[in-house]
């Protein structure tokens, strides 16, 4: 049935860290994350406390390799064809890895940015996430650090005494705060960007949820829009999801083995009779 859906066209993907898994990235409440101990950030511990954000800074220093390493995996590339055939019209993600796009996807929106930019929260100025990089690493020669356990959104888990010991840097431009261009915990997201994506959803044939447990509203929300206005669900992920029952489909399954099986059953049915 879901071959059957996508066929149509007009598809519109929502995914979440489920789908980024199978590339090494840890989900927050899949089967993955629920190994994962401690909170995220939050907009207001970062921008309130030094303290916050230096312990923020070492632990996503020492944690970027871990994401900036990450491959697209079946299921990203998957997405990336159906997109390239006209299968898929557009491409909502939770993420903030970059895995889409490094797949080949061209429409994707990212939801919540992406760890691979860095904002001024002083200047608004955005520079690269590898030129912090390089400059973390000047300000800190001779600081390593082996993290324990690397978060979906980069955060790696260290003792206290390598944060202690971390230097964190300014803005080169104005000497402003430095956040990566990721919508945090406690902060929106742009209200442009949330009308973009509900635009997509009214205008979609199938609104296609890939890897979300749908727990947080950000993205429930699409799938309440695409419900009320008749646009049908189908919902691929492992672990029931709040959105089980706005949807047509529901498909408890492993992402990258569930798509691969989705792309062979659509060059079946393309194929000619024989």
């Amino acid at each position: 049935m879901l071959a059957e859906l996508v066929s149509r066209g007009d598809t519109v993907v929502l995914s979440g860290a489920g789908l980024s898994t199978e590339s090494g990235i840890p989900d927050y409440r899949g089967p993955t994350g629920r190994r994962r101990a401690g909170q995220p950030m939050t907009y207001q511990a970062f921008t309130g406390d030094a303290e916050a954000r230096r312990r923020y800074w070492a632990r996503s220093h020492a944690g970027w390799r871990h994401i900036a390493g990450a491959a697209p995996n079946a299921g990203h590339r998957v997405v990336a064809e159906l997109e390239r055939r006209g299968l898929v019209g557009g491409i909502i993600t939770q993420n903030v890895d970059g895995l889409h796009a490094a797949a080949g996807a061209h429409q994707v929106i990212e939801l919540h940015g992406a760890l691979d930019r860095v904002v001024c929260l002083s200047c608004r100025a955005r520079s690269a996430r590898t030129e912090l990089d390089r400059r973390l690493r000047a300000a800190n020669p001779g600081w390593e650090a082996a993290p324990g356990r690397v978060n979906p959104d980069g955060d790696a888990v260290l003792d206290d005494e390598r944060v202690a010991a971390f230097q964190v840097v300014g803005c080169p431009r104005c000497g402003g705060l430095l956040k990566p261009d990721v919508v945090f915990f406690g902060e929106n997201v742009p209200r442009a960007r949330v009308d973009e994506c509900f635009a997509l959803v009214a205008g979609a044939g199938l609104l296609l949820v890939l890897g979300s447990s749908l727990t947080v509203r950000s993205g429930y929300r699409f799938v309440q829009r695409a419900a009320a206005l008749g646009v049908p669900v189908a919902i691929v992920n492992q672990g029931a999801t709040r959105g089980d029952g706005d949807a047509v489909l529901t498909l408890d399954a492993p992402l990258g083995a569930a798509l691969t099986g989705l792309l062979a059953e659509l060059d079946g049915a393309a194929s000619p009779a024989r």
